[in-house]
């Protein structure tokens, strides 16, 4: 490969890109569940392998770990279950309040249009049709997607069954790939992932849990309803970078809309959603997760729009850990570093176009410019963690 002419190389390299879109696009079905099984499986390990070293066997160390998922799964369900059943109980009184902004907007564009209730409630009508008909498309989608749902879900714990149960078999595989000489940057890349991805999905959870609470608990204290449904969708919504903030902010006025006929709850509900962005994006979520690997928002964003148009929603929640793992790989490859520093966040202090020597991949130079950027390495300790 190193042979070939540069031109050849990036030839190939945006073919395989080509074909791995192609892939993906077609085999989205397959793939979605086997990679959140995988970083599923990377958070079950340390519950493995401290049941693995207290003489546990190993079948059922890695049974005793898929259970506590599902009763964390189990008790997830159950909370989200006994809010929503909160909010059916309120349909009444949502109707009526719906019906009352609905009249207040009327009136409102009839007083700066001159277009009267009456032609509103028309044209209105003439669009009922066109609704059905989409409702009844999305219901039929709706129902495939909730199987499709069942069937990921359902293969999920088979999925991380058997990548525990075969984990030193895939190991030996990957090391396989490659020939004795690499086998060094191979382990080095392999345990990389694995204290990056865990660091990453750790902090999702407890990301997801003080915004639940912290959200919720500050819109209970200013009497919003629904506040821990409110708190609990944007913690969820808010893992998809960017796009799941914003559908979470609303989704969250929808709520407070439809819960209430005055107005200054729906700014307070954005006023507090606000504050507790601010909070998790510059405070917390940086002490929490670390800044082992940083993923520059261009690279995100684009990420996420890609992932979304290739594998739906799953694509989306996943986006962000994927884009990781790739990082660390095309940083330990000489012939995609390239790739690694469009991904990153790592910027140079000044311009390659003045100075030359930020022209270079080297080792020295990255060093440098992740010095610049507070870009913290992986400990040794990390790295030498039991496999």
């Amino acid at each position: 490969m190193s042979t070939l002419p540069v031109t050849v190389r990036r030839a190939i390299e945006l073919m395989g890109l080509y074909f791995l879109g192609m892939i993906i696009i077609v085999g989205k079905n397959i793939l979605a569940p086997i990679i959140m099984a995988f970083f599923l499986s990377l958070m079950l390990l340390p519950i493995y392998r401290f049941l693995v070293r207290r003489k546990v066997p190993e079948t059922l160390s890695i049974v005793i770990a898929l259970l506590v998922m599902i009763v964390i799964a189990g008790l997830l369900i159950w909370f989200f279950s006994s809010q929503i059943s909160r909010l059916v109980s309120d349909f009444p009184q949502i109707k009526q309040n719906v019906q009352a902004h609905i009249s207040t907007l009327g009136q409102w564009i009839q007083d700066k249009t001159g277009f009267s209730t009456a032609q509103q409630i028309k044209l209105i009508n003439e669009q009922n049709d066109k609704v059905l008909n989409y409702a009844g498309s999305a219901l039929g989608g709706a129902a495939s997607s909730i199987s499709g749902v069942l069937v990921f879900f359902g293969l999920l714990p088979i999925y991380i069954f058997l990548m525990l149960f075969y984990k030193n078999l895939l190991l030996r595989f990957i090391f396989l790939w490659f020939p004795p000489e690499n086998h060094a940057k191979v382990e080095d890349v392999m345990r990389e992932i694995e204290v990056i991805i865990k660091s990453y999905l750790g902090g999702l959870l407890i990301q997801i849990s003080y915004i639940t609470v912290l959200l919720g608990g500050i819109l209970l204290l200013f009497g919003i309803k629904h506040a821990i449904l409110i708190g609990a969708i944007f913690a969820i919504l808010n893992l998809i970078p960017y796009i799941g903030a914003l559908v979470g902010n609303i989704i969250g006025v929808l709520l407070t809309i439809s819960s209430t006929q005055e107005i200054a709850p729906i700014f307070i509900v954005l006023g507090t959603i606000a504050f507790v962005q601010f909070l998790d994006n510059n405070i917390l979520m940086p002490r929490i997760v670390g800044s082992k690997v940083k993923i520059n928002a261009l690279a995100t964003i684009i990420g996420v729009f890609v992932a979304g148009a290739l594998a739906g929603v799953s694509g989306m929640f996943l986006s962000l850990p994927v884009i990781a793992v790739l990082k660390i790989i095309f940083d330990r490859t000489n012939n995609l570093k390239q790739w690694g520093v469009i991904l990153g966040d790592e910027r140079p202090a000044r311009s390659p176009m003045e100075w030359p020597v930020f022209r270079l991949g080297n080792r020295k130079v990255q060093e440098k410019i992740k010095r610049e950027n507070n870009i913290e390495p992986v400990t040794k300790e990390e790295k030498k963690e039991e496999s």
